[in-house]
């Protein structure tokens, strides 16, 4: 398994996770990697961010890699991780490359790598990356390139355009009259989202969308979603959209303030598209942390689901294996895979509000007939989240805390991705069930030495 890129690229706090020299390393290795077997500038690479302060170092030691390698960087500057994957797919980039936390905080940043065709890049091609990374200098064996074959830095902007056209075309429905919220969590959508739904008719209120850098998520945006209910129900709004830092999730608010996560809306697109006679395998693809809620109210429309490991690229993998068209996380990455093969958050919304003109529905109305289990969710962080998940005395506290549910809940327990953080959820009938079965692991966790602070 890669040591740096988890599950979302690599993350760190800006300057002692993530620094620098690791972006222009990357940078390097990447610029090498495409152009070693081909006549100058023939290998192009391409670069967006989100809105991060720490974004512009990090961009320049990319780009400067890149160029230096004799590579040519195409700079989208601030834009969404799923126009990075759309545009290098479409517009036939070697590789993509996103800097970007997602919802994590300003401090924090990352670096995503997308393959040609727009997918989360392989665990084997990032091994070689971060091999290289490691490598300690004086065995540097790839060469600077030289004279003619030094690579270029070109300005793409034009691409956020390319990628607008492509998110206004994929609603064939006007949207005159839906009075709309967007919250954009001064991430990379705060210009791109607005833009497209007021081209679209939509009556439109933005919230959140003067980025400064150190403001991304701050209170706002698809993980702190408090803030949008409160301007749907004062506007009397139709609906309300939250998007994350990077723009690829997206969670939804009701004219009623009530909350619509990913689970909702894989609901409310599957059943549409079912009505539609569009469902292709009449499967839904979701991870081990949807909610059985969503489970029961698909079976009860006859479509079947299927469970990944956590992860929208395991998700993707699943749906391209199995030819499935729907799939996503109930965080709010969606991917439809007709339209684009990783989670958008603008997509996701275009798509919903699409469906609520078509229908005359409410999102609430729409996804009715699911009811969510009580769910509870701990995030335990640990001394050694490794050590903690390959405990057996872990491993037996929660098969004994599952077995408290007499067969009418569950408890999942996973490590994170990008933290020192294990996560504890428990789903049952009844809220008190589901948060005794949660608190008997974390006690086992305190117990064994491994707690060192929890978060809800």
């Amino acid at each position: 398994m890669p040591k740096y890129f988890g599950t979302d690229g690599f993350r760190g706090e800006a300057n002692v996770g993530l620094t620098f020299d690791h972006a222009y390393r990357i940078g390097r290795f990447l610029g090498w990697y495409y152009s070693k077997d081909r006549d100058a500038h023939e290998a192009k690479i391409l670069v967006g961010k989100d809105t991060r302060l720490s974004c512009y170092m990090l961009e320049y030691a990319l780009l400067s890699g890149i160029a230096a390698s004799g590579a040519d960087a195409y700079n989208m500057h601030v834009t969404t991780t799923p126009s990075v994957a759309y545009i290098t797919k479409t517009q036939f980039f070697d590789c993509g490359i996103m800097i970007s936390a997602s919802h994590n905080p300003y401090f924090d940043n990352g670096i995503k790598l997308f393959s040609s065709l727009g997918d989360k890049m392989n665990d084997e091609f990032l091994l070689m990356v971060e091999e290289y990374i490691d490598r300690p200098d004086t065995e540097e064996d790839i060469p600077f390139a030289t004279k003619e074959r030094i690579g270029k830095v070109i300005d793409y902007m034009d691409a956020r355009v390319m990628y607008s056209g492509f998110l206004t075309t994929a609603v064939h429905t006007p949207l005159t009259g839906l009075k709309v919220v967007l919250d954009t969590a001064n991430g990379a959508s705060y210009a791109l989202a607005p833009a497209v739904f007021k081209r679209l008719g939509a009556n439109t209120t933005v919230i959140n969308n003067t980025p400064d850098g150190t403001n991304i998520n701050k209170n706002a945006g698809s993980t702190h979603i408090k803030g949008l209910v409160n301007k749907v129900l004062e506007t009397g709004a139709d609906v309300g959209f939250a998007f994350d830092g990077d723009g690829d999730r997206c969670i939804a608010v009701d004219k009623t303030g009530a909350i619509i996560n990913g689970d909702r809306v894989m609901y409310i697109w599957a059943t549409w598209l079912k009505s539609q006679g569009k469902l292709v395998t009449n499967t839904v693809v979701t991870t081990i942390m949807s909610n059985m809620g969503l489970y029961k109210a698909l079976e009860e429309e006859g479509i079947l689901y299927t469970q990944t490991k956590v992860g929208d690229r395991y998700v993707h993998e699943y749906m391209m294996e199995h030819g499935n068209i729907i799939g996503g996380e109930q965080s709010g990455h969606i991917i439809f895979n007709d339209y684009l093969n990783t989670g958008d958050g603008i997509l996701t919304s275009l798509l919903l509000s699409e469906v609520m003109v078509k229908t005359g529905k409410t999102l609430s109305e729409l996804s009715a007939k699911m009811s969510d289990y009580p769910q509870v969710l701990v995030n335990v962080i640990v001394s050694d989240k490794n050590a903690t998940m390959n405990d057996e005395r872990v491993k037996e506290s929660v098969k004994e805390a599952e077995k408290s549910l007499d067969g009418k809940g569950r408890v999942l327990v996973r490590a994170s991705g990008t933290e020192p953080v294990v996560r504890v959820m428990s789903e049952a009938k009844e809220q008190k069930d589901a948060e005794e079965a949660v608190s008997k692991v974390v006690e086992k966790l305190r117990e064994l030495g491994y707690f060192k602070g929890a978060r809800t």
